[in-house]
C-alpha cells in the first residue's frame, strides 16, 4: 500500500476514529482504505470508473459504481458522520446540489479542489491570453475534465451565500509527486495550489 498523498493525509487527520464515512469519487480507494485500517471507520465509496471500482474491491472497500450526483440521493438523512469529495468538485455539473446532498447525508463534509487563484495561473493567463495549463490543472481547454474553475476565495464567498459553515480549512502546496507538502498561511488565495475545507451546518 502506497503512502497517502499529502492532501489526503490532512483530510484523514480531520476524521474521528470509528466514524461512518462516504467517499464521493473515491478513486482507487486509497483514503478509505487508510481510514478503515487506521481509524476503524465504516466506509462506503461511490466511483464512476469501473477500473477504479475494481481496485477498491481488491482493497476490501465497500464501493458502488455510479455517478455521485445521483447515487448520493439514495442515502437517508444523516447516514454518515463525514462525506468526502476530494479534488472532484471542479468536475461536477451541479456543485450546489451535490454539496446540499452531502450536507443532508452527513454531519460534516470535506471538499478539496485546485486553487484557480494561484499566482502562476493568474500570471500565465495575463501573459499569454490563453487558458492556463499547470501541474495542478494539466489539461488543455478542449480535453479537460474540469468544467468549473474556482479559487479559495470563491468557495468562502459561496459558503456565506449558501448558508453553510466552514469548520476548518487548509491551503496547501504539494511536491514530490504530491506525497509531501506544506500549509500556506500567507496570502493563501495567491500562493496555495489547493484548498481543503471541512464544512457543516450552522
Amino acid at each position: 500500500m502506497h503512502p497517502l498523498r499529502y492532501d489526503l493525509q490532512l483530510i484523514a487527520s480531520w476524521i474521528t476514529p470509528g466514524s461512518r464515512v462516504l467517499g464521493l469519487g473515491c478513486g482507487e480507494g486509497d483514503l478509505l482504505f487508510w481510514l478503515k485500517q487506521n481509524r476503524q471507520v465504516i466506509e462506503r465509496g461511490i466511483e464512476l470508473k469501473e477500473f477504479r471500482v475494481v481496485k477498491c474491491i481488491e482493497k476490501g472497500i465497500s464501493v458502488l459504481q455510479g455517478d455521485i450526483n445521483t447515487e448520493i440521493r439514495d442515502y437517508p438523512d444523516q447516514a454518515f458522520d463525514y462525506a468526502i469529495c476530494s479534488q472532484t468538485l471542479q468536475q461536477v455539473y451541479d456543485p450546489v446540489s451535490l454539496i446540499q446532498s452531502m450536507l443532508r447525508v452527513a454531519k460534516k463534509c470535506v471538499v478539496s479542489f485546485p486553487n484557480f487563484g494561484h499566482y502562476r495561473i493568474r500570471t500565465q493567463l495575463m501573459a499569454t491570453g490563453c487558458a492556463p495549463v499547470t501541474k495542478e490543472l494539466p489539461y488543455e481547454w478542449y480535453n479537460t475534465p474540469n468544467i468549473r474553475v474556482l479559487s479559495l476565495r470563491d468557495f468562502e464567498n459561496f459558503a456565506r451565500q449558501a448558508g453553510f459553515t466552514i469548520l476548518k480549512k487548509a491551503a496547501i502546496n504539494m511536491k514530490n509527486h504530491q506525497m509531501e507538502g506544506k500549509i500556506v498561511t500567507f496570502l493563501p488565495n495567491l500562493f496555495a495550489t489547493y484548498g481543503i475545507f471541512l464544512i457543516g451546518h450552522p
